[in-house]
């Protein structure tokens, strides 16, 4: 039997309140008719004795509080989900905006999909490829992974996202391997950006993209993230792929839950955001993960813009505490004309230890590692030096750091934006910039390694002389 509720009480932003309701459930999914025959869709965030408040996510602008009806559906909502997903570009809720019609869905899912038991979670190993220096190999990003992007407003992280869709493989070819992006309040430009780099690169065609535009309700772009990783886990867990969720930008994500909020009259946290701002991110970013049993995972890399470059601002200081370290662009470094402008010292993958070596990249990849962070660490002490009594007076090892740092960060930080590095092509050029050190100052490396592969370079330019 279908039931009705004709009229409104209260209309208030993207929310329509109606009463005397019964058996309607949160999250529920319902469809109301305008006076006019327009349907439109809406979900129910509350629920107060016979009082049901819907989001509508076309707005409310229209909607008079007589003459429309809603009817409840019963069921919240849905993703239809498809391997015909792959190739095909969606709204931020799913509908396919790319003029190919709609699929053909296989099943369909509700969005905010099912938690992960703790107990049949597998412990992420073995490494994506990105085919970017400065994260293979100082902050390799492991299968299973969450690892953010922390950038800032104009910084160079969406070439740095596209780049990591074109470039990103696992290492043996006989796996599966796919990418789901979910674009988030995209100006514009920055939409048909990413749209036309991937299909000009051909990436497209193993990519599901979600696209909502900063133009777009932002209760879809609440939604965006949530329609994203059910394709991924679709994907990963039924098709036995490796997905790699690429998500930007949470702020914006997290602004429009603000103002969704707002509009909510809920009582406000840290900066006027909504006090479940935490819980609410660990429901997106947990989702992330490998499955006993399971061949597929989902790794993701949402990307936000940290407001004035504040690291300690809401958004990427809860994102810290629920992912598994984080990648930080450097904002003089992107000044500067660097790119990409990793901030290599406070990067960290937290997982990258127990998914490279031996048996999964190279033996020599996680002491090569260790070393170039400590002595680009020294780097900077000699900077802060020389700053003080000028470089003439540092000390030989000093200025030798010093030009250390000047060849990491234009050799090895620094590439270019359609430049794929190999793991190998990136260890060798750590092993290179190492040996412009002395081999006393590389205690971080086993003797055996550096008999095999350490080459005085100060001993061989004075052969040649």
């Amino acid at each position: 039997m279908r039931i009705e509720y004709t009229g409104v009480c209260d209309l208030n932003g993207p929310l329509l309140t109606v009463e005397g309701v019964r058996g309607v459930a949160y999250d529920e999914m319902a469809e109301i008719v305008t006076k006019d025959g327009q349907v439109r869709s809406g979900r129910v965030i509350m629920i107060d004795g016979d009082r049901a408040v819907l989001q509508v996510f076309e707005g409310t602008k229209g909607i008079s509080l007589e003459k429309n009806s809603v009817h409840f559906q019963g069921k919240p909502m849905e993703l239809s989900l498809s391997r015909e997903m792959l190739g095909r570009v969606f709204s931020g809720a799913g509908r396919p905006i790319d003029g190919l019609g709609e699929i053909f869905p296989e099943e369909k899912r509700d969005i905010n999909g099912l938690a992960m038991n703790p107990v049949a979670r597998q412990y992420p190993r073995n490494c994506i490829y990105t085919g970017i220096s400065a994260i293979d190999c100082m902050a390799t990003l492991i299968r299973g992974q969450k690892l953010p992007i922390f950038s800032g407003a104009g910084m160079s992280h969406n070439q740095l996202a596209a780049q990591i869709v074109r470039q990103a493989k696992v290492g043996s070819q006989d796996e599966k391997f796919g990418i789901v992006f979910a674009g988030m309040g995209l100006k514009k430009d920055a939409a048909d950006f990413f749209k036309k780099d991937f299909e000009d690169s051909s990436a497209l065609q193993r990519v599901v993209m979600f696209l909502n535009e900063a133009s777009d309700p932002i209760i879809e772009r609440i939604l965006t993230p949530r329609c994203a990783l059910t394709a991924a886990e679709y994907l990963a867990f039924t098709h036995g792929m490796h997905i790699l969720v690429i998500m930007t930008d949470m702020t914006a994500y997290c602004e429009a839950l603000r103002e969704f909020s707002s509009s909510k009259n809920e009582i406000p946290s840290r900066k006027g955001y909504p006090s479940y701002l935490y819980s609410d991110l660990a429901s997106l970013y947990e989702r992330a993960g490998m499955l006993e049993g399971q061949p597929g995972s989902v790794t993701q890399v949402p990307i936000l813009t940290m407001p004035n470059d504040d690291i300690t601002h809401p958004i990427p200081d809860l994102t810290g505490y629920i992912t598994e370290g984080q990648i930080v662009l450097d904002r003089d470094m992107d000044q500067k004309g660097m790119y990409p402008p990793i901030g290599v010292l406070p990067s960290l993958s937290r997982l990258m230890k127990d998914g490279i070596g031996k048996g999964y990249t190279r033996e020599d990849h996680p002491p090569v590692s260790t070393q170039l962070f400590a002595a680009y660490s020294k780097v900077q002490d000699a900077r802060s030096l020389a700053s003080v009594i000028g470089e003439e007076e540092l000390s030989p090892v000093d200025k030798m750091y010093m030009r250390f740092g000047q060849r990491f960060e234009q050799e090895f930080v620094q590439q270019g934006v359609s430049e794929n590095r190999t793991l190998d092509q990136t260890l060798e050029l750590g092993w290179d910039l190492l040996c412009d050190l002395p081999r006393s100052e590389l205690s971080r490396i086993d003797q055996k390694l550096l008999d095999q592969h350490y080459v005085d370079h100060s001993a061989a330019g004075g052969s040649e002389d």
